[in-house]
């Protein structure tokens, strides 16, 4: 399986608990209904959390602004990922969700990209 990660980071005038509420109560769903035009075998939200421990560690790495939580999505194969938008209904689930993701999601601050997983505990 080949997997995409999406770190977030919200729009500015949205509160962290805002954002992360329309991502999981709106977003959520949304992507859940097209995931069959896409072809989406699983979709995980991770919301950051536990504010204080966190900026704690990011201090003793000099670590960068941290995300807001990180989206994952698994396809069978990158031919799977690649071909997710190449039918008629997988593009219109695509642009529904792109325009959705433009209402809280700072697109410019938030990086996205494809990785293979390998496990080494637990998996």
């Amino acid at each position: 399986m080949v997997k995409l990660v999406f770190c977030l980071r919200r729009l500015p005038h949205l509160s962290r608990a805002e954002f992360q509420r329309y991502w999981l109560e709106h977003h959520g769903p949304l992507v859940r209904g097209h995931a069959t035009a896409l072809g989406i075998r699983r979709y995980v939200q991770t919301h950051a959390d536990h504010e204080a421990l966190s900026t704690a560690l990011a201090a003793t790495r000099g670590a960068p602004e941290p995300y807001d939580g990180v989206a994952e999505l698994w396809w069978d194969s990158t031919d799977a990922l690649v071909g997710a938008s190449a039918t008629p209904a997988g593009a219109a689930a695509a642009q529904a969700l792109l325009e959705d993701e433009r209402r809280f999601i700072d697109h410019a601050r938030s990086p996205i990209f494809v990785t293979t997983e390998h496990p080494l505990i637990g998996g």
